[in-house]
């Protein structure tokens, strides 16, 4: 499955969660340390609700870039 990750940049790291898996978060020091971690959390999030006989949800989630004029 494809699942849609947000990424956030903060001050000094790096945040990313899963919008179709409600908890499926992870922070890095960095873009690409976050998304490994992502990856990881995806996947022990997606075994824990097997493992508890609950539904997968399915993708859902689209993301895009917007570019919006200064006001």
């Amino acid at each position: 499955m494809r699942y849609t990750v947000i990424l956030e940049r903060g001050d000094t790291s790096w945040g990313a969660h899963v919008p179709d898996l409600p908890g499926c978060i992870a922070a890095g020091d960095t873009r690409e340390e976050a998304l490994a971690l992502i990856r990881e959390a995806t996947a022990l999030h997606i075994e824990g609700l097997r493992e508890q006989g609950l539904p997968i949800p399915e993708p859902r989630s689209e993301g895009n870039v917007i570019e919006v004029g200064a006001a």
